[in-house]
Formats: C-alpha cells, structure tokens, sequence
C-alpha cells in the first residue's frame, strides 16, 4: 500500500499512538492528512499482541498502563476507550512482612505503616507528601493541553512555594530525606521518579524530579491506571477515529528522509515521495536529526529499564502469608526498592555492572482487567515486570548475553520475596516453553526505534518555556525542531512521555495555528 496523492496538508512520520492522536485532530479540522508508519500495524509502542504461541492473552507489549491521557482527548475525538483504577496502590514486601497501600482505606494503610515502623509519623508524612502532590496535580495537569507557561507562570499557577522548591529546584533527595525517615517508604516514593529514567535521588540536573513530576500529575490525580483491553485498545480506537475523520494512513512503509527549506518540505520513504505543509514527527528528536540530515545529538539518549512479560497458570504464593497475592499484586508490587537498595544499584550500574540486587516493580493486569484473555485462557493471569537500573550501556557489547543475565538476576530477586519459584506458576506455550519474554534498552532501540531504547525519546523537560522564548506556534505548544514546516508530536515533545496523547494534541494545535502553507 502506498499514499493515494503526492501532497498533503500534513504528513505525520510514524503512526504510534501519539501521531494518530494528531491525525485525528487535523483531518477532524479539514486537513488532508498522511500517516506513515514502518511497522505492518500502527501502535509503536502502545500495542497488544498475543506474544505466546498457543496461549490466547492480548499482552501490552511494551507500555502497559496510562496516566497522563486527558479525559478531554478521549472527549473530543469520541474514543470507545476506558480506564480502570487501581484500590491498591502498591505492595512492598519486606522480609516476611510488608506495607500494603490501600487507597480506599487510609485506616488500613495507617496500620500497615505502624507494622512497618513502629509508629505514624511516616504515615502522617505521607499524607502530608501526597496531599501537596494532589494539589499540584489539579494545578498542573490542565495546562498540559494548553500552550506552554512560562517558568514565572507556572509558578504562579503551582501557587505554594515550598512545593515549588522542593519539585522544581532542590533534588528531590533532599526532600524525600526531610520527610521520610524508614528506607521502605523512602524507596516508594523515590521509584516514582526513576522509571526509565538513569539517575539518582540527588541529582543536580534535576532528572529524578522531572521524571517524578509526570508521574504524579497524570490525570489530575497522579493515578496509573489500566486501560481496558489492554493498550492496542487505545491504539485501535484512535486508528478509527483517525481514519473515521479522514486520515490517510499506510503501514509497512519506512521513511528514510525528511527535506525542508521552510516553505516547501518533502517526506522520502521506500519506494517514493510526497509533498506536505507541515510534518509532524512522532519520533525522537535523534532520529529527526538523521532524517533531516544534521549531525545526531551528542551524547545518544540512553534508556534504563528491563521490561519482562509473563503468562501464570496462577498467581505464587507469597512469604507473606498474610497478605493475599490478589491484593499485593493489583497495585505496584516492588521489589528491591528500598531506598538504599536505589542508591546501590544506581552505583553498580554507573560502573557498568548489572546491579547484583537489580529493583524492579509488577503489576498484574488480568486482576483488574481479563478482558485480555479469550475464553479458552479463562484463569490465566498476567504479570508484567519492571526494572530499574539497567542503562543501555550495560548491553551494548554482548546485547543477548546481558539481558539474559538481567533477567535471571531479575527474577532471583522476585523469588526471594516469594514462598514458592515464579517458574513452578509460569503457563506454557504450545511447544512446552516457559511464557517468558524480556525486553531490554537494545531490544527497544531495534523494534520500535526507540534511541538508546529510551520510553521517553529523551530525557524529560519541566513543562514550561523560557521567559524570554519566541512566540511561535510551535514554541508555544512545546513542538518546536528549529525548522518551520517540522514540528514534534511524539515523546520527546515539551510535555511528551508516557502514554498520554498530549504531544499529538499539542502538535495539532500549533499546526491549526500556524500559517497555512501550500
């Protein structure tokens, strides 16, 4: 399949769930609209698939859950698409112990502190730290879909500045340390702000609090919740509604160049060419750089995380016998994610080490969703498998070799907090094999053209511009590339990561306000 014409108001590079978003929008505004995606079938990394032979379950491959997904997107472009909460925030096991989170009762999360501690002055902690956050979630979240603030604006928006110093100028070490005082609590609320991101507390770049910001932002309310159906429900939908509003979209075809002068541009993929307005690329902006023929950004984005599938016959048997797996393992289960634990496992894979305790976190879909599993898979459950600090450096001399060794490293840590060996629950595929599947920084960067094998493109920014910034369309939405007909709509966008459709959004927007060019 090829594009029907040889020019476009607007062609969209890569059809993952952001550019469809932006699709969506621009046809839905009378735009002529092209998507062209590499893959057989659009998602990027928003997609489901049955990874097993043999075992019907509809894993999310890659991203898994959602926060960041305004309510309002899903609105305007009349998405059949949901989300489920998820009571039970997060589990940590601690020797034969733990501390449930459980959001719908604050009595019984108290108790679970006092277990853990000894006392409630952490609780009370938390409830203060959490409070402060709520707060600057509804704050924060609705400018996501707005242009950009200004710095001095979004301060006066967050409106408080304790919280403003302590997420927007100090490390977030230093606050976590001044409120938290048990390594548990203090490792909770730390794995917030390390998800895909290679870091530590005390960071002077500040990394760890951009990345904690948008995990506790999302939605209003900071919440991650599970898309029902799994996550190509999100991509199917926004497929349909692309093509419903007359978009253009052609898989299996790979664009190799993108050419502009700043009036006229041309997108050059296998086999052809097409003229276009604007192009909007749902890549990372590395990957801009070589279409576009500029020197690619030094240093390469890295990526840090250990993404592990699985299919059980049935969920283990925990040390913790008082605490039902049903429970420990519908919120966030975290495994070595103490505080100190982060720190040295940061410091082990700094020096190019596997971390020989490597933390890691779980969620179980199947608890909150078993759509996901056709009816001859009825009691099946899933588990999907988080790691933390495993960089892409620690895979690029011997890729297969390295992940083997994180995995087993991985899953030894799992064992040890549970009664009985994953292996003994894992199902079995059709030729006998373990439903086991781990995807690594390089496995990233080769499938789904992630640098680096980076979830975010690139590192994240503070979803503010500069005071003194152009007023641009495409500075004002955050989409900018340095080149006028080129703007951003994936991940590493102002506002992009996660699974959240705002960088489309915002794409489209800049291109409804910009000159129309022909």
């Amino acid at each position: 399949m090829k594009p029907t014409r040889s020019s476009y108001d607007v062609v969209v590079v890569g059809g993952g769930h952001n550019g469809l978003v932006a699709a969506a929008y621009l046809a839905r505004a009378g735009r002529s609209v092209l998507v062209l995606e590499r893959q057989r079938l659009t998602g990027g990394a928003a997609v489901s698939a049955r990874v097993f032979a043999g075992v019907d379950v509809r894993v999310s491959r890659y991203s898994y859950l959602v926060s960041l997904l305004p309510q309002q997107i899903v609105r305007e472009l009349g998405l059949r698409f949901a989300t489920r909460r998820r009571r039970i925030s997060s589990f940590t096991p601690v020797g034969d112990g733990g501390l449930l989170i459980d959001t719908g009762s604050a009595t019984r999360t108290r108790a679970g502190f006092a277990r853990l501690t000894g006392d409630d002055r952490d609780f009370e902690a938390w409830q203060r730290f959490y409070g402060m956050t709520g707060v600057l979630a509804q704050r924060v979240f609705p400018t996501l879909t707005e242009p950009l603030p200004s710095r001095a604006q979004l301060q006066d928006i967050v409106g408080d500045s304790a919280t403003w110093a302590a997420l927007f100028e100090r490390p977030l070490g230093e606050t976590i340390e001044a409120e938290f005082a048990d390594d548990t609590v203090r490792g909770v609320v730390l794995t917030d702000a390390l998800i895909g991101t290679f870091t530590h507390a005390h960071d002077p770049e500040l990394r760890q609090n951009r990345c904690f910001l948008y995990h506790v932002i999302g939605g209003g309310t900071g919440d991650w919740d599970v898309p029902i159906g799994g996550m190509g429900a999100l991509t199917d939908a926004l497929a349909t509604a692309a093509r419903s509003s007359g978009a253009e979209l052609v898989t299996d075809c790979e664009v190799t160049a993108v050419e502009t002068d700043g009036v006229a541009t041309e997108v050059r993929y296998r086999g052809g060419a097409v003229a276009a307005g604007h192009v909007l690329v749902n890549a990372a902006p590395y990957e801009l750089r070589r279409l576009i023929g500029e020197e690619p950004e030094q240093p390469k984005p890295e990526g840090s995380q250990l993404k592990v599938n699985m299919v059980l016959r049935r969920l283990p048997r925990l040390r913790n016998t008082a605490v039902d797996p049903r429970e420990a393992f519908a919120g966030t289960f975290h495994i070595a994610e103490s505080y100190a634990q982060l720190d040295r496992a940061y410091r082990e894979a700094a020096s190019g080490q596997i971390p020989t305790v490597p933390p890691s976190e779980i969620y179980c879909h199947t608890l909150t969703d078993s759509s996901i599993l056709a009816p001859n898979a009825a009691g099946l459950h899933t588990l999907t498998l988080f790691g933390l600090h495993t960089p892409a450096r620690l895979f690029e001399a011997d890729p297969d070799a390295a992940k083997a060794a994180a995995v087993k490293a991985t899953l030894a840590q799992f064992d040890a907090v549970l009664a009985e060996p994953i292996a003994d629950c894992l199902a079995l595929d059709e030729s006998g094999a373990p439903c086991v599947e781990a995807k690594s920084p390089s496995d990233l960067e080769r499938e789904v053209g992630l640098p680096g094998g980076h979830i975010f493109h690139r590192d994240l920014a503070f979803p503010y511009r500069a005071d003194n910034a152009d007023n641009d369309p495409a500075t004002r939405w955050g989409v900018a590339t340095g080149h006028r007909t080129v703007f951003l709509c994936g991940a590493g966008a102002v506002r992009g990561g996660g699974v959240s459709g705002i960088p489309g959004h915002n794409a489209a927007m800049a291109v409804l306000e910009s000159p129309r060019v022909t």
